[in-house]
């Protein structure tokens, strides 16, 4: 008796026609995008620079899988060095040797994947206002958000996967 309830179960679904949706590339429905947001609030240059090959290694696998994608970063607080280049004397944020080192790396990298592959590059305001950074001083195509927290819980309720480089 068991057995025949079991299959009757389980074979319920594909009598009526219902089925998993078809999947494209990558393993997701044909009619999605793949959403994902990186947070960077930290400091350490060689952890940036580990989250843009992480994103460049993900943008290269979704372009050749030809899977739409939208990935963002949003940079809170010690983020914000990412974003300028401003050596913020006198902030929390404030440059230090090792970023002096690498920031033309860094931005070049940050830069090409917002320009070329669509990365979108989103500031908290709180983060900006905080330390009287003028908004000519950012990067170009950076967007300002009210506030990185409450912007990584939007996205992640709109379906972004969360990833947060350590």
């Amino acid at each position: 008796m068991r057995v025949r309830t079991f299959l009757m179960l389980a074979l319920c679904p594909l009598a009526l026609g219902i089925a998993a949706p078809p999947t494209g590339a990558g393993g997701l429905p044909v009619d999605e995008t793949a959403r994902v947001v990186y947070h960077a609030d930290f400091a350490d240059p060689r952890r940036f620079s580990a989250m843009l090959t992480s994103i460049n290694n993900m943008v290269n696998t979704y372009e050749s899988d030809l899977v739409e994608y939208d990935v963002r970063i949003v940079f809170v607080s010690h983020g914000i060095r990412f974003l300028t280049d401003d050596p913020l004397k006198g902030t929390p944020f404030e440059e230090d040797e090792a970023l002096r080192e690498r920031r033309e790396n860094l931005k070049g990298r940050l830069l090409s994947l917002s320009r070329v592959r669509g990365v979108k590059l989103e500031l908290c305001e709180i983060t900006r206002k905080a330390i009287g950074l003028p908004k000519e001083r950012l990067y170009p195509g950076v967007r300002l958000v009210p506030s990185g927290v409450v912007r990584l819980a939007e996205l992640q309720a709109r379906g972004f996967a969360y990833l947060k480089v350590e």
